[in-house]
């Protein structure tokens, strides 16, 4: 039997070797060395407590409440859990963000739910109880709000890329929102799926949000990236992390201007560019440089592309240069 939905991604694939993975919008400047060392140790030989007491009570410190941080196994398996949570507590129609990250649409057409796109907080109009998706700053464009209004709805602000905020500042929340933390693309470690979930209150959607965690839903690695990620080491290493990436993508930027690639504004690592040609993503995944095509976000001829150091920035532009020699 097929499935029903494939949610498409960047990263990976079945293709030649990726030598320059542009597709990501994880954080190319790589995980901070103690954090690094604290998963690398991390005890594989046992469970972790399978209520998560001790790491709760950690991240109670920045969070508050430590009963109301759920932990999750990443983003993605946060945001299916969101949803069912939101459909036993009776909401019935989940607004996304348009374009958007592909999971929160299916998350909510497994279930059944209806899919009310939106591409900006004016469209967002409730007819029945429902769930709202915030993604600030907002995959794949990288764009960013000035403000959200309040809304009569259960609202998750998935926070992933907050961390990766280049330009600006976060908008404050709508009032009641539930937030979704994910710190492994900021940190260079998607590989090490870990992330949590912050609830307002402890509330009918809390406790089905906690009871339909799997057993372990944490590996040890996972638990090491969070016991590490609130520390002043680790945030230090951000705040450094981002003046890197802020004269890479600058430095980018003005490669694929000079080659006339359309780009569209952004406050973090990665933004949406359109090629001059069509054909240029296949060509160059031929070269081993990986793009993410965003037809699959609902913009065909469109990519998304994240800052490279710079030698992988010099092997994207001797790459058009040989396509361009090679079609001449």
């Amino acid at each position: 039997m097929n499935p029903m939905f494939l949610p498409e991604h960047g990263g990976p694939d079945d293709g030649l070797p990726v030598v320059h993975d542009f597709s990501t919008n994880a954080s190319a400047f790589g995980p901070p060395p103690a954090l690094m060392h604290a998963v690398q140790r991390a005890d594989r030989s046992c469970y972790p407590d399978p209520h998560y007491r001790a790491l709760r009570r950690h991240l109670d410190r920045t969070e508050g409440h430590g009963e109301l941080v759920l932990p999750t196994a990443g983003g993605a398996e946060g945001i299916r859990r969101m949803t069912m949570a939101a459909m036993l507590a009776g909401r019935r129609e989940v607004w996304v963000p348009q374009p958007g990250f592909g999971d929160y649409t299916l998350a909510a057409q497994a279930l059944g739910l209806a899919v009310r796109p939106y591409a900006s907080p004016s469209d967002i109009r409730p007819s029945a109880p429902a769930l709202v998706w915030i993604c600030e700053p907002c995959n794949p464009t990288g764009a960013s709000v000035a403000t959200w209004p309040a809304l009569d709805a259960l609202v998750v602000v998935d926070r992933a890329y907050e961390p990766l905020r280049l330009q600006g500042d976060a908008p404050a929340p709508p009032p009641g929102a539930w937030q979704l933390i994910c710190p492994n693309k900021a940190l260079g470690l998607t590989g090490v799926r870990a992330g949590y979930l912050v609830a307002p209150a402890a509330d009918t959607v809390w406790a089905h949000a906690l009871s339909l965690a799997p057993s372990w839903v944490l590996s040890a690695e996972g638990v090491a990236l969070l016991m590490q990620w609130p520390s002043d080491d680790t945030q230090a290493w951000l705040a450094n992390a981002r003046i890197q990436l802020r004269e890479w993508t600058a430095r980018q930027r003005a490669l694929l201007a000079g080659l006339d690639w359309l780009q569209r504004p952004s406050c973090t690592n990665f933004w949406l560019v359109r090629p001059p040609r069509p054909d240029i993503g296949l060509r160059l995944r031929e070269h081993g440089i990986q793009l993410r095509d965003a037809a699959s976000f609902g913009l065909p001829g469109w990519v998304r592309i994240s800052a490279q150091p710079p030698a992988a920035q010099q092997a994207l532009q001797r790459a058009l240069l040989d396509i361009e020699g090679e079609d001449a």
